[in-house]
């Protein structure tokens, strides 16, 4: 069975990557990763800008969004470069632990503890892990985010009632290009992400339902626990 890990969100949003494994003669793809684990370097990437004084206060302000963000929970809706959607909840408690549980019939879970991600798919049993590195957005996910300083800016835009960011993360070990999409009414608050794997496709991560909350149970973030 030939397994696909896509880039989707955080989502996002949203790089190609195959394992080759036998499982009961069936083969099986697994749903887009919103958390782009393992993407590749994109070597047709633009270079990073040189950001406007007003560039430089939006990247700040997305910053200061995410440093003020501790636990956030909702709905997300992924849609592949082959436009199939896929939908199910999520979780993300900073710094570093979120889990992407995608709705039957999937059963796929993305799992990170802070340290590594786990991609577990209780149909084939598997459970592949990798450091979070791995991922770029662990820029976001980091005690304290930085965009300035530890991202790659490709470009900042601005309308009346959003913001968009292009970036990826400097050191991340295998980088992937990453677009967030924030509404600014009536507060700023994540809504998209996209992710462009190392083939060039996009993969588009929407959230919806968002919800603040002061407290989660932290065996979500334990991929040792979860139900096989």
């Amino acid at each position: 069975m030939r397994r696909y890990l896509i880039a989707g969100v955080f989502g996002v949003l949203l790089a190609l990557v195959g394992d080759e494994a036998i499982a009961q003669g069936v083969q099986k793809s697994a749903p887009p990763n919103p958390v782009a684990v393992n993407a590749a370097h994109d070597h047709k990437k633009p270079r990073a800008i040189v950001l406007s004084p007003r560039q430089v206060e939006l990247v700040r302000q997305v910053s200061g969004y995410f440093n003020q963000l501790t636990i956030l929970k909702g709905t997300f809706t992924q849609t592949g470069a082959d436009s199939k959607r896929q939908r199910g909840k999520f979780h993300i408690m900073r710094p570093g632990r979120f889990r992407f549980e995608f709705s039957p019939p999937s059963r796929v879970v993305i799992i990170s503890d802070g340290q590594h991600v786990a991609i577990q798919d209780h149909d084939l049993k598997t459970d592949d892990r990798w450091d979070l590195s791995y991922t770029p957005f662990r820029a976001l996910l980091q005690k304290e985010v930085n965009l300035l300083r530890d991202a790659n800016i490709f470009d900042v835009q601005e309308d009346q009632e959003a913001i968009a960011i292009a970036f990826e993360d400097k050191s991340a070990e295998a980088s992937s290009r990453i677009t967030l999409f924030l509404a600014t009414k009536p507060v700023l608050q994540l809504k998209a992400w996209i992710a462009k794997d190392a083939q060039g496709f996009d993969t588009r991560t929407e959230l919806s339902d968002l919800m603040k909350v002061d407290a989660v149970d932290q065996q979500l973030f334990n991929p040792a626990a979860q139900k096989q």
